[in-house]
């Protein structure tokens, strides 16, 4: 990679026209790393890291190649929800607040509605939305957006409080949740783990089972506190890159010291795994404080270095940085479909697991049907090898039309 000086970035190669708002290129860099190890993640759910049945925070396999894998997954949902909080706060440059919250309202929405058809079918491959649909990623986003567009009115400050408070405080509304009555827990326990447990429930006596991947709690708190973190990003660059630097080395070191705390004070079982990957196997759903400040730490602490990134890996990461939802609703169909390919090449037919409701219902994995670690790794590259040339052409598309409807995809 070469060194830039500091400046919007442009689409070097892809537009003829400059984009109507400059944009910074760490952000993008970040946000299009984070694409690609996403990718990784969702491939996974096809091939050979499966989740033990019913929970996925277990891993079927224990070595560290696998859980490596797994865990370096993890930095992308958190970082995909803080970005997101920042993209809002840049907009800012050129629109009013009142148009920012209009914007997240209707995009919002848009996501929600995204995730519980298109999405679920580009998941399973199959049309029984009468027994299985999924509150994901892209839906918890969306109601992210909506609840961020309310909190709009608020000072900067004040909305960092709010996501502040909302992340560390999260605990309480999972007492709040147990605490709820016994003769209220039948009627409103879908709403609490919409809210924060998440987990599969039923939508009436004979609607589908609706499985909550990801709550709305913690992550409006943390697109919330990537809103205001906006406000670091537009200082002087100087300045930015110090700020960034120390508020992600601190969430960083942080997390060490009451990681290592909480590891000290508990005793370990017989059977415990290696001090790291108990350092490191943090709770995911819902995100702990812990997971937390693991993942958002080195995330803004290597914005500096993303911002002078340039180069040919920069550019393509910046490519998918720009366009992330287009690169979203395309990387799972093409990972699905790769699957299909796969299976054909090496059993002769597709193999019906396939067409399962996926990420969170299917059926057990089928004997044999478990792949090698460097089979994922390929499919994963090829996969997100053939996902440049359309996001590079609808980066270009959406950089010349920055005003129309192409802006809430």
């Amino acid at each position: 990679m070469t060194l830039v000086a500091d400046r919007p970035e442009t689409l070097p190669r892809l537009a003829s026209a400059p984009i109507a708002r400059p944009r910074l290129a760490s952000v993008d860099i970040v946000r299009g790393l984070v694409m690609v190890v996403m990718a990784l993640d969702h491939a996974r759910d096809f091939f050979s890291l499966q989740s033990v049945q019913g929970d996925p925070e277990r891993l079927a396999d224990p070595g560290l190649a696998l859980f490596f894998t797994r865990w370096v997954t993890h930095f992308c949902a958190p970082a995909f929800v803080f970005l997101a909080g920042t993209g809002a706060c840049l907009m800012a440059r050129t629109r009013t607040r009142a148009d920012i919250a209009r914007y997240l309202v209707i995009r919002g929405a848009w996501l929600v509605l995204l995730e519980l058809t298109v999405l679920r079918v580009a998941w399973t491959f199959n049309l029984d939305f009468a027994r299985y649909d999924l509150a994901g990623v892209i839906w918890m986003l969306g109601w992210c957006m909506m609840l961020l567009a309310a909190l709009l009115p608020l000072p900067t400050t004040a909305i960092a409080v709010v996501g502040l408070v909302v992340i560390f405080a999260q605990d309480m509304v999972g007492l709040a949740g147990h605490a709820t009555p016994e003769a209220l827990r039948e009627s409103t326990g879908w709403l609490w783990q919409l809210v924060y447990f998440g987990g599969v429930f039923h939508a009436g006596a004979n609607g589908p089972a609706i499985a909550v991947l990801y709550s709305i709690v913690p992550w409006v708190g943390v697109m919330a506190a990537g809103y205001a973190f906006g406000a670091v990003i537009l200082r002087e660059p100087a300045q930015r890159r110090r700020l960034c630097l120390q508020i992600g080395l601190t969430a960083t070191a942080a997390f060490v010291v009451a990681a290592a705390a909480m590891i000290a004070t508990s005793p370990a079982p017989a059977n415990a795994p290696p001090l790291l990957i108990r350092l490191l196997n943090q709770r995911k759903y819902p995100a702990s404080q812990l997971f937390l400040l693991m993942t958002l730490g080195p995330t803004i602490a290597v914005l500096p270095l993303a911002e002078r990134a340039r180069g040919a890996i920069g550019r393509v990461l910046a490519v998918f940085g720009r366009v992330p939802l287009f690169y979203y609703l395309l990387h799972i169909p093409a990972i699905h479909a790769a699957a299909l390919v796969v299976s054909v090449a090496r059993e002769g037919r597709v193999n019906p697991w396939l067409f399962a409701n996926h990420p969170m219902l299917p059926p057990p994995v089928p004997p044999g049907y478990m792949w090698s670690l460097p089979l994922l790794y390929a499919v994963f590259a090829v996969v997100v090898s053939l996902l440049y040339a359309p996001c590079a052409w609808f980066a270009r598309v959406k950089a010349n039309h920055p005003d129309s409807l192409l802006r809430y995809v």
